[in-house]
């Protein structure tokens, strides 16, 4: 049985032999990544220079971006790397660390977009107790839960994983996953097999209730209310409803590519779509929302054309 330790490094197989033309992919990730953190770098900084934007909805949005920047960067500074690289390959520390950031991203998104759909029920459906119940205090309380839940619970897996014995170091893919470090081990698997359903159903089951309950309790005020709250339903949902199934079908191509085999789907696909619940995530939210959201347009427009 073989050592981990004795692997100082992991192999990554699932990179294209692009000869000279990696320094335009470069290029083209690096002007991705740039117009990732400019575009929420942008919102952000409105978000918090504006008094009138320091409520519940936009805080919570400024979180969401905040998270966007953090999964970014757990993965496209390594990407242009590794683009530019003959030997694609990371070490063992970089390879948990990069485990851990892209892993928390997926669960502070999660939670957030839950808190933020609870946050639309409240304004929708009891608009006259809203700032009662969401006060400032609270808001900051749950921005804290959101935050420190998801970047404890992951703790304990990639513990797991840690301790595991591996008996090689070839990942074939673009970057760390906790699953296929585990998919090395010739050690005993089960804990971490019994633990990782149970750290799935929390990452995946703990949001997923307030959101189906708000996104219910919304639909049925929109049923029996007047024209104007299905207005203002679909005015302030639609933003976060297009950013929840967009990042659901990226989570789920991941989790469906991990458990079966794809080898029948054209190799450049898988690499896109594996970099897309990232990726899209962090230029759609900045441009949806900004757009969307009347305030925060409002602003950007009087920010730009002040004079």
């Amino acid at each position: 049985m073989v050592n981990s330790s004795q692997f100082p490094y992991f192999i990554l197989t699932e990179y294209l032999d692009m000869g000279y033309l990696k320094y335009l992919y470069f290029l083209i990730v690096l002007m991705l990544y740039i117009m990732i953190v400019v575009a929420n770098a942008f919102l952000i900084v409105t978000i918090c220079m504006n008094r009138s934007l320091h409520e519940p909805m936009y805080v919570f949005l400024c979180s969401l971006l905040v998270n966007e920047m953090y999964g970014s960067a757990g993965l496209f500074p390594f990407l242009l790397q590794q683009i530019t690289s003959d030997s694609h390959t990371i070490s063992r520390s970089m390879c948990f660390l990069q485990i851990y950031c892209l892993h928390t991203y997926a669960t502070v998104e999660l939670c957030n977009l839950a808190v933020m759909s609870y946050d639309r029920y409240l304004a929708i459906c009891c608009p006259l107790h809203y700032k009662a119940r969401l006060t400032s205090n609270k808001v900051a309380l749950l921005i804290a839960l959101i935050w420190l839940y998801s970047l404890i619970k992951f703790l304990v897996s990639i513990f797991l994983t840690f301790r595991l014995k591996l008996c090689g170091n070839v990942i074939g893919r673009l970057y760390c996953q906790n699953y296929y470090v585990t998919k090395l081990a010739c050690s005993d698997t089960t804990v971490n097999n019994v633990w990782g359903l149970f750290a799935t159903f929390l990452t995946i089951g703990v949001p997923l209730f307030p959101i189906l309950f708000s996104y219910t309790k919304i639909l049925r005020v929109c049923v029996v209310g007047s024209k104007e709250t299905r207005q203002k339903a679909v005015s302030t949902c639609s933003p976060h409803i297009a950013s929840l199934l967009i990042f659901t079908f990226g989570c789920g191509f991941e989790i469906f590519q991990s458990r079966y085999n794809m080898t029948s789907v054209p190799r450049i696909l898988r690499i896109v779509l594996s970099l897309y619940f990232v990726t899209i995530q962090g230029l759609f939210n900045p441009i949806i929302y900004g757009l969307r959201l009347s305030k925060i347009r409002q602003i950007c427009r009087n920010q730009f054309f002040h004079k």
